[in-house]
Parts: structure tokens; sequence; C-alpha cells
């Protein structure tokens, strides 16, 4: 990541502009968990219509300013600009820095690869859509693509080398109905409208046998696929493990409806090296199919993320507990505190799913609370972590 180190001057005074960088505040860590580190700083940066945050790392006699880490922005370059302006306005004598030999560039276009903004805000399709759940090397979806031109197909994928040489196929190919998300499928599913999906493929997942709540089936993921899914729509697991096999069909058999259609070793059009590597070796392969049985209401997300009362931050900063308050469902941490000598209050959270957290800031000023950088991703922990700490902040204790 681009940084620059150079030897201690006095901190940047803000408000202060520099080479078309605005520099807005500079907020100082306040070591409220009592554990001794770094004296850390976060300078809000608005440069070229975005809004991000420079930490600027106290060392014995340096400084580190680099870009942090939740709030980074692309194209890179925009962050080398305004390290380069931090370090001009404070006329700093760096001793080592990577932000000089740079051309300013446009961040290349990737089409089929999707965040999940866009599913949340811009995703409405006119065809049928099939959604694929960890696509791995990617033959089975690229073989569903070419066979199915008419349906759009999702593929998720945390895996990134994955996910580039998918991205790969799909531009030598000229493939059009791919989109391509890095997202938890557990969390993707609630974004998705009800009775709008024809198939979902999980085809050999992870098992994870030692740590069974990290696998994608679940019964709330289940119930999740159903409600997405078309009548007669279908969801498709495909897997080497005897043991994952029998703990799905469990969950499955317990349905208060669907049907329910088992194979053993039965040949697909398209197959993978390691399926065909586990065939050689007299390894069976399961697949155990859910049909969708009925229609399930729309779901209604209210994506309410709002502040509604101000907030004196003194009032409210000895009771924050510096442990996570963890919930059946979600939780949250408030990790760290900056504040400006303005009175500029920083929170630096994490928070929502146990299988996706997230980390945000929330920014306090003049006794006014926001989100920095916008609003959460709607998930329904996200939301519920939202209203917990609402309550931390306005001082209600019941």
């Amino acid at each position: 990541m681009p940084h620059i180190q150079f030897k201690k001057n006095d901190l940047i005074k803000t408000p202060i502009q520099e080479d078309g960088v605005f520099f807005d505040f500079c907020a100082k860590s306040y070591n409220f968990t009592d554990k001794p580190r770094q004296t850390e700083y976060k300078i809000a940066v608005k440069y070229k219509e975005k809004d991000f945050l420079l930490t600027l790392r106290e060392k014995e006699n340096t400084y580190m300013a680099k870009v942090d880490n939740i709030t980074r922005v692309s194209p890179i370059d925009i962050v080398k600009e305004a390290i380069n302006a931090y370090a001009k306005v404070t006329k700093a004598e760096i001793e080592f820095s990577n932000t000089s030999n740079f051309k300013n560039r446009e961040e290349p276009i990737k089409e089929y690869i999707k965040d999940i903004e866009y599913f949340v805000n811009d995703f409405n399709p006119t065809q049928e859509v099939q959604v694929e759940v960890g696509f791995g090397s990617g033959r089975h979806i690229i073989h569903q693509a070419l066979e199915n031109p008419d349906v759009q197909f999702i593929g998720l994928e945390i895996h990134t080398p994955s996910i580039e040489q998918l991205l790969k196929q799909i531009s030598i190919q000229g493939i059009k109905n791919i989109l391509v998300i890095n997202y938890d499928a557990r969390l993707f599913m609630e974004f998705l409208k009800s009775n709008s999906v024809g198939k979902i493929f999980v085809h050999f997942p992870v098992p994870w046998d030692k740590k069974p709540h990290r696998r994608v089936y679940s019964d709330e993921f289940i119930n999740e696929a159903l409600r997405v899914l078309k009548v007669d729509g279908s969801l498709e697991l495909r897997t080497d493990s005897r043991k994952y096999f029998d703990y799905c069909t469990h969950l499955l058999t317990n349905l208060n409806s669907g049907r329910i259609v088992i194979d053993i070793n039965k040949d697909l059009g398209v197959s993978s090296k390691y399926e065909d590597r586990w065939k050689k070796q007299g390894k069976n392969i399961y697949d155990v199919v859910l049909l969708c049985a009925q229609e399930d209401e729309e779901k209604k997300i209210t994506e309410n993320f709002d502040f509604e009362d101000e907030v004196n931050f003194e009032q409210v900063r000895k009771s924050i507990q510096t442990k996570p308050i963890v919930r059946e469902d979600y939780f949250l941490h408030i990790e760290d505190i900056f504040i400006d000598k303005d009175g500029i209050v920083l929170l630096r959270l994490t928070f929502g799913s146990f299988n996706r957290p997230l980390s945000k800031y929330i920014i306090i000023r003049d006794n006014k609370i926001s989100y920095y950088q916008g609003n959460p991703i709607p998930t329904s922990a996200n939301l519920k972590a939202h209203l917990e700490l609402k309550k931390i902040l306005s001082n209600d204790n019941s």
C-alpha cells in the first residue's frame, strides 16, 4: 500500500486545502481500552468527490502516513496524491516514500464483477436468474451459461484467484450472462426477490466437519433459498462428503414442505478435475436436490440507519463497552475512538453477521451522528446491530 515515512513534525492544522485535496479534521486515538499501543491519528480527506481517511501512526522519531484500510478508495492514485499533499502541506522531511513514481490512470472496468451495492440497488433482471454458490474453477457455471444463454447466472465466490480465473474465461469466451460477486452466500440471499430464481447450485462446498457453524447449509440458508426460488425451482447440492450429505439430508427432511430427490454418482454434462479424480478413486458423489413447492411473500427490509436524536458524547463515552456485544444472530464491537481538537468524534466499529462482519466508522459532529462514507448494507444483522448502537449512544441501559 502507498505510504510515506517522515521525521516527526507539527500535526496538520485543519481544515486546510493543498493541491485540491481538502483535509477536514485530524482526530487522535483515545485509548479507552487501557491497552498500551502506538498513538494513531485519523485524517479526514475529501478529494475528487471521494471521502476517506488517512492513518497517521506515531513511532519513536517518525510518523508514517497511509490510507486507512476500512475507508480505502479506488483508483489508488487518489490515495497517493492525498498522501503527497499531506507531506507538502506539513513540510514533511521524508525518509521513505512509494508514492512519487506513478501516472494518473483510469481504474479498469470490470463489467462482469459487481459489488453488493449493485445487487441491493440496481439489479433488476428481465430473464430467469440462477445462482452458483462457490464456483471454484468456474467449469460448471461456464457450462451452464453457454448451454442457457437466456438465463442470467450469478456466481458467488470468496477465493480471489478463482474469481480472476472465471473473469478471464468470461472474457476469452465472450460470455455475456454471468455476473460475479465476492460475497458470503448466506447473506447474499437476503437481497434477491422472492420467487425470482430458477436454480441454486451448491457444488462441493467445504464440509467444515470440525467447524460446522461455517457450513453454507443451515436452516436459515435453506429457508432463504426456498423464499427466492420459483415454484419447482431447485436447490442442488453435490458433494463427495458422506458426512455433509447426511447433515444436509437431515436438515431437508425436517422441512414442512418440498420434494427431495437423491442421486448417487449421477453424471453431469461437466465435471471438475477434482471430481474426475475422486471418481477414479472409487469415491461416491452425492446429489441432493430440493424442489420448491410454494410461493413466498416478498421480503420486506426496513432500511433505516438513521440516528434520530442528538448525542452528548461526553455523557456516553465512559459507558461504552470495550468488549463485543454478542447476541444470537448479530454482534457489535466498538473497537476504537478518535477525537479531534474541535470535538469531532470517530467511532470505529465492527458489527453485523458473524459470517461476514462489517467494519465502519460513525462520525459525531456538532452532536449529530452519521455513518462515514454512507450507510451499511441493509442486512438484517446490520440493522439489528445498528439498533443496539443507537441504544448505546442514547445512554439507554434498558
